[in-house]
């Protein structure tokens, strides 16, 4: 059959595409490029998602070190993208057990505002919950653009199905882990359930043609489910995620003087569990950026994954106060002296939960 030479808009493999085909699938990545006529050789161009984005809200938000331009000055542009792989379900793990996680790492490859660490976070969190905490291989979902199965692209359909395979048959005595390292950015809320009048969200892979997920979605799908005894951890580093999954209380901590409060973000919507206790840490508060860094291990990783990972495997032991503060002397050591990328400004860890405890007495269990 004959045939001409293209090339794979999203990570660039050259591929052999059927004269008159109109679409390509990259054997590489398993995007889909869309092919112009033959006699141009060209590609066709996709245009960006707005999301009803707002004006100053950057259409692919910052991320000091995985960016990063200013959040206060970018300006929504216009890309040459590939469609994603149209995948509608996920095929879960075998084995579903007590323990199990999603984890979810997205590097854009191919994109202006790629990304260098997401993936080594997700394998650095794997290796952590398999090898430290005791979750089955089988029941650890791993959604990365590395995956050889297309129902592990981290694409929207698919990173909602894993959402749901997390939390369903949920029992007492289940611990469920979202690990997410990513883009994030914040739109508009228009229901009227944000403090700061700001929703969170995620980027999938094909966020600009499918759009992003809510942290209105993610609370839906993972936290209002969650039975009494359950326990979920979502490890959220990415910018903007204080608030990311939605829950009910935000705790305020004085990393000097070790003093906290909780602040009560319900306003006229329940986004608790029905009965479980939900847990985020995630990278940094709803209006700052975040970043990843060389300077801990040489090679790209999340300050938020690398500090959390470090800080467990050093004391087995630990209250959510404790780690929480070891993990901000951790962050702020590498923004003050050896290396964290990105802007010279302040990136604190965040707990919020599902209920209020006492971040000093209440031990970490995942």
């Amino acid at each position: 059959m004959d045939s001409r030479r293209c090339k794979c808009q999203w990570c660039g493999m050259k591929i052999s595409a059927p004269i008159g085909a109109q679409t390509i699938t990259c054997p590489r990545c398993q995007s889909i490029t869309q092919l112009q006529p033959a006699r141009n050789h060209g590609f066709a161009n996709f245009p960006t998602a707005n999301n009803n984005m707002s004006p100053g809200i950057p259409a692919f938000p910052s991320r000091p070190g995985r960016m990063c331009a200013n959040a206060n000055n970018f300006q929504p542009q216009q890309f040459n993208r590939p469609m994603s792989p149209q995948i509608n379900n996920i095929r879960p793990p075998a084995v579903h057990g007590r323990k199990r996680a999603v984890l979810c790492g997205i590097t854009y490859r191919g994109h202006p505002k790629s990304l260098k660490g997401s993936i080594n976070d997700v394998l650095s969190m794997r290796y952590f919950l398999v090898e430290k905490l005791g979750f089955p291989n089988a029941s650890v979902l791993v959604l990365t653009e590395d995956e050889k199965d297309p129902y592990k692209y981290p694409t929207k359909a698919n990173i909602r199905s894993a959402l749901r395979w997390l939390v369903q048959g949920c029992q007492p005595g289940d611990s469920l882990v979202f690990h997410y390292s990513g883009h994030g950015t914040r739109v508009r809320d228009h229901d009227g359930d944000e403090i700061d009048g700001h929703d969170e969200s995620l980027c999938p892979v094909d966020f600009e043609t499918e759009g992003r997920i809510l942290d209105d979605e993610l609370n839906n799908t993972i936290v209002r489910p969650l039975p009494r005894g359950a326990t979920l951890h979502g490890i959220i580093d990415t910018c903007f995620s204080g608030t990311f999954l939605d829950l009910p209380f935000l705790c305020r901590i004085n990393s000097r003087k070790g003093y906290f409060m909780w602040e009560d973000h319900r306003i006229r919507s329940y986004k608790g569990t029905n009965g479980g206790i939900a847990i985020s840490i995630s990278a940094c508060d709803d209006h700052q950026n975040s970043g990843d860094t060389t300077a801990f291990t040489g090679f790209p990783t999340g300050a938020l994954t690398y500090s959390f990972i470090q800080t467990l495997e050093r004391e087995t032991k630990l209250t959510y106060g404790r780690l929480l503060m070891s993990m901000q002397k951790k962050i702020h050591e590498a923004q003050n002296g050896i290396g964290l990328n990105g802007e010279n400004e302040t990136q604190e860890p965040q707990l919020s939960s599902s209920e209020q405890f006492d971040i000093h007495s209440k031990m970490v269990a995942i």
